[in-house]
């Protein structure tokens, strides 16, 4: 009986012992679970903290902008004229520089110092009036974003493109524009092919601005048309801003397509706005040639948006998008009709844009000037006034007609 008393007992203070040890245990994971949940309540205290706080610098940031642009509102018509006529004055000071210097040396040059002072003069009204459209446009487009989607290219960009054109049409030295693309060393002693070659490889892998890009894609999308048998009028790159809205002007017979290209990044849209254009210039030319079965084409890089492909559609717009500016044989093959005399163009002569390829009098594309000159073609030299220089040389031999370089393209 005691033996047995003894056993029960043992059993007793073993059980007490497991519950002890469970109440340690448990005791401890109360413990551990109370310092993380305080350790959460602290962290989330802390973002509601951090969270208020962005809030409340958000707000402070909001109504001081909203401040300065109801501040800039109304007062823009007084600070863009205001900074206007400070970009002016400081480029008149620069010409007010020259023309003292021009006055006060030795040997004073009065006249041309009086020029100076009068072109700084409508200078500076040109500028002050260009400065405030550049902040008011600036300022509509930071107001509504969505409106620098309608532009085809950057502002700077045109103006540069304007200025390149209007200082090769005006520039009277006789300088061969392959320069531009090769060392003197490689001018003097490699051969016209040789030389000729490298330069044209030079010009395009070379970085070009938006403008550049956009007068590739239109002899690109012109070269298609040309392969295609039509004869193409380079519109838009030989009028510039004269164009009317008409990039290409592509004859066969009495068909002609007016074409509107377009060499846009991917992310951007083509707009209603720029179909409606296309289709006010052709409706004037259909109405200037009444005889002639005139189709509006528009060609870009990227695509339309919903509504302006709603748009083409039902005024009879003729859409290529998302078609890409390629690699193609980009030499023109041209014969005089002067003389018979062969002559092959490339991209940056001077006369590349107004010479037109016609099959019939068998002139062509071809990709290289080795090509080029083996079919008894030679290169167009610096033009002036109605002949390129050099249009005296005896007519090259002719050696065979174009062909090879030719392909289709879709």
């Amino acid at each position: 009986m005691r033996k047995k008393y003894q056993q029960r007992l043992a059993e007793l203070r073993h059980l007490l012992s497991e519950l002890a040890r469970e109440q340690k245990s448990f005791e401890a994971y109360l413990a551990q679970a109370r310092r993380g949940f305080e350790t959460y309540l602290s962290e989330q205290r802390a973002d509601i903290r951090a969270s208020r706080e962005a809030l409340e610098f958000n707000e402070k940031q909001l109504r001081e902008r909203q401040a300065a642009l109801e501040n800039l509102a109304q007062e823009k018509t007084e600070g863009f004229p205001w900074l206007a006529q400070a970009y002016g004055e400081f480029l008149h000071l620069q010409d007010r520089r020259t023309d003292l210097t021009l006055r006060t040396k030795t040997r004073p040059a009065v006249k041309a110092a009086d020029a100076i002072r009068e072109a700084s003069r409508a200078k500076r009204i040109a500028e002050k009036k260009a400065k405030v459209l550049e902040y008011v446009l600036r300022y509509y487009e930071a107001i509504f974003p969505w409106l620098s989607d309608l532009r085809g290219e950057d502002v700077d960009d045109l103006l540069v493109a304007i200025t390149t054109e209007k200082a090769q049409e005006t520039d009277t030295e006789v300088e061969d524009a392959a320069r531009h693309w090769l060392t003197e060393a490689e001018y003097s002693s490699l051969s016209t092919a040789e030389k000729y070659q490298l330069a044209l490889d030079r010009y395009w892998r070379s970085r070009k601005r938006p403008w550049q890009l956009g007068r590739d894609y239109e002899r690109y999308v012109g070269y298609t048309y040309e392969n295609r048998g039509f004869l193409v009028h380079y519109q838009g790159i030989v009028e510039g801003l004269e164009d009317l809205g008409r990039d290409l002007i592509a004859t066969k017979g009495r068909d002609v397509e007016i074409v509107q290209c377009k060499y846009w990044a991917k992310h951007k849209t083509i707009h209603e706005k720029h179909v409606n254009q296309l289709f006010g210039t052709v409706t004037a030319y259909r109405i200037d040639h009444p005889s002639q079965n005139v189709v509006p084409v528009f060609h870009t890089s990227t695509s339309l948006s919903p509504r302006a492909r709603q748009f083409a559609q039902m005024l009879g717009v003729t859409i290529v998008q998302n078609f890409p500016l390629s690699e193609y044989p980009c030499i023109k093959c041209n014969v005089s009709r002067r003389d018979g005399t062969k002559i092959y163009h490339l991209p940056f002569d001077q006369q590349y844009d107004r010479t037109m390829i016609e099959q019939e009098r068998l002139e062509c594309y071809v990709k290289t000037v080795a090509e080029a000159e083996a079919l008894g073609y030679r290169r167009a030299l610096r033009w002036r006034g109605g002949e390129s220089l050099g249009e005296n040389l005896p007519p090259a031999r002719s050696l065979g007609r174009c062909r090879s370089s030719r392909r289709t393209v879709p």
